[in-house]
């Protein structure tokens, strides 16, 4: 009895390594039937994982190498439209925002609406930079949130989707004004 319950054993044992080894052979093998040379060929190639990478912006201006000349042309602008301060350059204004059409709409926006730039800077980055932000109502956040939210919450009897839209607007002609 002993005997067949140790050769039951190891035909067990056997039988189910035979059977892995045959599994594994099998999937190796690849797709059979219609399409078989195709999808083999589609596999053979080696995949690309840039094209997986959406690009961020169709902007060129907000390339490294391209936003700060981008910015330097901005300055005088918007200083002569009363957008920024006669001591502060674009490129200081700009520095937490991602994209320079997004920080060009929060200062529009900002100047349209008599809003502390600051404050609207750090709603819309989620980056505070000064460290006086006492006078601000929620900018003790640290998530951004959008333009057309910051400006609802920082002043809510203003129409946010209109001035957004126009800031935005503004922000596109400021980077067609210099070629960007």
């Amino acid at each position: 009895m002993k005997n067949a319950l140790v050769v039951g054993t190891i035909l067990l044992f056997v039988s189910s390594i035979s059977l892995t080894l045959g599994t594994e052979r099998t999937a190796a093998q690849g797709p059979a039937g219609s399409g078989a040379a195709a999808a083999a060929q589609e596999s053979s190639r080696p995949l690309n994982p840039i094209k997986w990478i959406k690009k961020d912006s169709k902007n060129p201006a907000d390339a490294p190498e391209n936003r700060s000349d981008a910015e330097k042309k901005l300055t005088p602008i918007l200083q002569a439209q009363g957008v920024l301060a006669a001591n502060v350059t674009a490129g200081d204004a700009c520095t937490s925002f991602t994209t320079l059409d997004g920080c060009l709409a929060a200062l529009h926006a900002s100047h349209n609406l008599g809003l502390d730039f600051s404050c609207l800077r750090a709603n819309v980055t989620g980056v505070h930079l000064s460290a006086d932000m006492s006078g601000c109502k929620v900018a003790d956040r640290d998530k951004a949130q959008g333009l057309n939210k910051a400006i609802h919450e920082m002043k809510p009897e203003a129409n946010a989707k209109q001035a957004t839209k126009d800031a935005e607007q503004q922000a596109k002609d400021d980077l067609k004004g210099i070629g960007g």
